[in-house]
């Protein structure tokens, strides 16, 4: 299958693209490059050639012969959604609603959205794919909204499948250490101290990266009908895990670590998930990582590259400071397109 996807040089992206190339696809990637600074270390065998190019730039020509599209490029979590809320739905609602519309105009049949389990954002209970979504951000409204307004461009020759992914964990090469786990590792690596400004008690669902990874690839091998205009729950039961129990069982994993807590927090995000769906439309999906074994990875990987604190703490890591640089040295216009340097 000759495959598209966006965001390579990202997160998830760096993690997906080699293993597609591994069983034997036709990778393309297209990625704008903000986040080419924010390499930690080298984790891949094999990377596919890369287009460098904004989403919004792109045209049907830039699709044309292309089986599928894998939609992973967004502006990545609330931070930045707050500093720049009105680029946020340029980029992740209508530059993603584009991108899905030039890939039906190319003749591209598959279509899979990176969405995300925070759609759900307050809930009592656990939630799935039919409950009701309520998102409390910029970020989880825009997936929303994609959601939305792609789903209509289903037809006989366009087949889009929405992954609501829970919250990403573990090691990349492009590594991100402002989501919760990583970041909880990184303190406990270099500060040997957990210090929770709240009490922990919201939950969270989590995912390893690759086996978001799985879940993609996945999706793509199985029948059309099977997840033709599909939502699907990415990540695990044995995942939803209150902040305060991912924080004790990180902490557990890296010798010398204490955690600490503290009052109840202002964030009223918190949501339990139900995976069942998933295990049925793709047989044999499980996820193969917890918390522990995430916490594991993430200390032999620090153990190896010697992970400091400039680095864990540095804007290679953390979008919403990279944006910020970005932004505050001119190389990238209000708007988020690179500017022409001089």
């Amino acid at each position: 299958m000759r495959v598209l996807v966006t965001g390579t040089e990202g997160y998830l992206g760096s993690l997906l693209a080699p293993t597609l190339l591994a069983e034997g696809h036709d990778v393309v990637g297209v990625d704008t490059g903000y986040y080419r600074y924010g390499w930690l270390y080298h984790g891949s065998p094999e990377v596919p050639r890369t287009i460098s190019k904004d989403i919004r730039d792109l045209t049907v020509a830039d699709l044309e012969g292309f089986d599928a599209v894998v939609h992973m490029a967004e502006l990545s979590n609330d931070p930045i959604g707050d500093l720049i809320g009105d680029v946020t739905y340029d980029i992740n609602h209508h530059g993603s609603v584009h991108l899905a519309t030039l890939a039906k105009e190319a003749g591209v049949s598959r279509f899979v959205y990176m969405s995300s389990c925070s759609v759900y954002g307050v809930a009592d209970g656990v939630v799935d794919e039919t409950s009701p979504t309520n998102p409390q951000t910029a970020y989880a409204r825009c997936k929303a909204l994609v959601e939305r307004d792609v789903t209509p461009l289903a037809d006989d020759s366009f087949s889009p499948t929405f992954l609501r992914n829970a919250t990403a964990f573990g090691a990349s090469p492009r590594m991100r250490f402002d989501i919760v786990l990583n970041n909880l590792a990184g303190l406990a690596w270099t500060e040997k101290s957990i210090a929770m400004t709240s009490d922990g008690t919201p939950w969270r669902p989590l995912v390893h990266g690759l086996d978001i990874a799985r879940a993609i690839r996945m999706v793509l091998a199985a029948p059309r009908e099977d997840v033709h205009a599909q939502v699907l729950n990415v990540g695990s039961e044995e995942n939803n895990r209150t902040v305060r129990e991912i924080a004790e069982t990180v902490a557990a994993e890296f010798p010398g670590c204490e955690v600490t807590f503290g009052p109840p927090s202002a964030d009223n995000r918190s949501y339990q998930v139900a995976f069942d769906k998933i295990r049925r439309v793709l047989p044999g999906f499980e996820c193969e990582w917890d918390v522990k074994k995430g916490a594991v990875q993430l200390r032999e990987v620090f153990e190896r590259i010697d992970l400091d604190a400039s680095t864990f703490q540095g804007r290679g890591h953390t979008r919403l400071k990279q944006i910020q640089h970005l932004m505050a040295t001119g190389q990238v216009d209000e708007k988020l397109f690179w500017t022409v340097q001089p």
